[in-house]
């Protein structure tokens, strides 16, 4: 059984994944709350499967981009977890657990993530090989600097406020904005991506996974 953590924003999500269906799963809003709501939450749902915790088989983690204490919080716990009890660890980019949600379409995509004071991090997929794949790194900008450079049919998912929904809405057939529904960011899609990334062996050292923290270019 893999444990998906996703703390990186003011929005919360866990799930435990038996490699074959989403066993349990948790989404939930959390500002400033991480620290005390993690753990209990995970608890809760490993005593809802009757689950002990040496009975687990990975952990997976954003690694961001998301929030210093979100991420904090999160890696804290995943790194944890993995150094008690041996087990082999996966951090996940936010932006990919965003647009692994989403379908298949021949659109670009753009993934975004809440950075306060007006500030969104974002970054464009495309839909190749049978996934999403980022086609740049994430990066920070505000929404009327993103607006700008649409110059394509673009889909939009992930934390969509009321000011980017206008945003959106401005940029008329060039955007769509996918429903609310399919823009919440949840555990399942981490879990799915780490146990993919864990059948090819392709795991992370605890000791040197460290978050992703974006800063306006100089």
């Amino acid at each position: 059984m893999l444990v998906a953590i996703d703390t990186a924003t003011d929005r919360a999500s866990l799930a435990l994944h038996d490699g074959f269906r989403v066993r349990v799963e948790h989404t939930w809003e959390a500002p400033r709350r991480h620290t005390v709501e993690l753990t209990p939450r995970l608890a809760d749902a490993m005593q809802q499967l009757g689950l002990r915790y040496d009975k687990l088989s990975g952990v997976a983690v954003t690694t961001g981009p998301g929030s210093f204490t979100g991420l904090r919080v999160g890696l804290s716990v995943a790194k944890g977890l993995a150094v008690a009890q041996r087990l082999p660890l996966v951090g996940v980019p936010t932006l990919d657990v965003v647009a692994a949600g989403q379908g298949r379409d021949r659109r670009q995509l753009a993934a975004v993530v809440q950075a306060g004071r007006g500030r969104i991090s974002v970054a464009m997929y495309r839909w190749q090989f049978g996934e999403w794949r980022a086609q740049e790194e994430p990066r920070l900008t505000s929404w009327a600097g993103l607006a700008q450079e649409i110059a394509e049919p673009t889909l939009f998912c992930g934390e969509v406020g009321e000011a980017g929904a206008r945003t959106i809405s401005s940029l008329r057939d060039r955007a769509e904005l996918l429903p609310p529904a399919w823009r919440l960011r949840r555990a399942g899609f981490l879990a799915e991506l780490a146990w993919k990334r864990l059948n090819q062996g392709d795991v992370d050292d605890p000791a040197s996974l460290t978050p992703v923290y974006l800063k306006y270019p100089v």
